[in-house]
């Protein structure tokens, strides 16, 4: 077994969670697809199946290969225990259901990802959880809805599609004073750029479709913080049943050993285009946590080690034929609904982020429509820069 306890993230995303020797003594983790797990003795099986003994039964459970993908990312999140799900939304809504009862408070923001906004405005309140959205930078008023009473306290940040920053530590002390769980989302920053657990914050998930993936090709989403938490969010993910495919989870392994270097390669592109958008004459406003004009840059710089790959922008002019014009001017980049990717991903909130919401919830969230979300890939920056500057001459 390999000792790992000092290594770097870049190691750790190489070889976390791989510390045995693989069955055949195979170089990488092979794909279990059976869905169940024989014994011939029976009080093995029995052991097992109670917890007692490690193994696994049945594939909507447990499953070997999803096993090592969640111990990859419990090891780069520095957690005791995680949780995998079938897409990004079922980790979501294991850690909300698996913890909130009716009768339960839970306090949040404003600019969370459009389907858990669905989860605090919809779902939720049918069976009995009161919700409380905050404005996402008011910190004064998000700790003093969180003092009236606080069984959850979910955070995001930086924000989809915003790009909004929050205190973590901060917020997460104020949650701790009330008795509350409290959860960050941290797909946009990954546990290369940010530790959220390290903050004070007692579980932290992830959209592993995103970042932790890489390349587009595979749905998943993990759960990982305080073991007791985690049981919790697992028994009701394996209950409801959006287990994680053994086939996804091979993909999402693979595409995370190079997990450190991308993130690098999309921290120090997006900064370059960020500072080149902020001085275009046809830009409004650029959002992102690196720039000094960010309204959250020192907070970014106290909690983040690098400010991510995702920024978002306005153009000049409210018109969305004006983004019509943009988005069809660029071509080194999908346009499409995902992001965390090695190309550059292109969009506007009415078609990825908050495409379950209507036009009316997205203004209530302080959502333009005519905001570009734009997910900046591992191309050369001149390149990237260079394609912008051709769909900005069109608009």
């Amino acid at each position: 077994m390999r000792d790992l306890k000092k290594a770097g993230r870049g190691t750790l995303a190489v070889w976390g969670g791989e510390e045995e020797i693989q069955p055949g003594r195979s170089t990488q983790v092979p794909v279990f697809l059976g869905a169940a797990h024989a014994y011939e003795d029976l009080d093995e099986w029995v052991d097992v199946s109670l917890g007692k003994s490690p193994g696994h039964i049945y594939g909507r459970n447990t499953n070997p290969t999803v096993e090592a993908f969640e111990e990859k990312v419990r090891i780069l999140e520095g957690a005791e225990a995680a949780a995998s799900a079938a897409s990004g939304m079922g980790a979501i809504s294991s850690v909300l259901c698996g913890i909130l009862s009716s009768g339960d408070r839970a306090v949040s923001v404003k600019d969370t990802y459009g389907g858990t906004s669905v989860m605090f405005t919809e779902f939720l309140p049918r069976n009995g959880v009161e919700c409380r959205l905050c404005d996402t930078t008011d910190h004064e008023a998000i700790e003093a809805e969180i003092a009236k009473g606080c069984t959850l306290l979910y955070l995001e940040t930086p924000t989809n599609p915003t790009i909004k920053i929050i205190d973590i530590e901060r917020l997460a002390k104020a949650g701790h004073a009330v008795g509350a769980v409290v959860v960050a989302d941290n797909t946009f920053a990954t546990p290369i750029n940010q530790n959220p657990l390290d903050l004070g914050v007692d579980l932290v998930m992830h959209s592993a479709t995103k970042y932790l993936g890489g390349h587009a090709d595979a749905l998943g989403g993990v759960v990982c913080g305080k073991a007791d938490l985690v049981k919790k969010v697992y028994h009701h993910r394996e209950i409801h049943g959006a287990a994680l495919a053994p086939m996804s989870a091979y993909l999402l392994l693979r595409g995370m050993k190079t997990l450190s270097l991308r993130i690098s390669r999309q921290n120090e592109n997006a900064m370059t285009i960020s500072r080149f958008l902020e001085t275009h004459p046809k830009i409004d406003q650029v959002f992102y946590p690196g720039l000094e004009s960010h309204p959250g840059h020192g907070i970014a710089k106290k909690q983040m080690r690098g400010f991510g790959g995702m920024m978002s922008f306005t153009l000049k002019g409210d018109s969305l034929e004006i983004v019509k014009k943009f988005l069809s001017g660029l071509s080194l980049c999908h346009k499409a609904a995902n992001l965390g990717a090695v190309e550059t991903i292109a969009g506007i909130p009415a078609t990825t982020s908050h495409v379950e919401c209507t036009p009316e919830e997205r203004k209530a969230l302080g959502i333009p429509e005519t905001l570009v979300r734009y997910s900046v890939g591992i191309e050369d920056a001149a390149d990237l820069i260079e394609d912008l500057s051709n769909a900005l001459s069109k608009v």
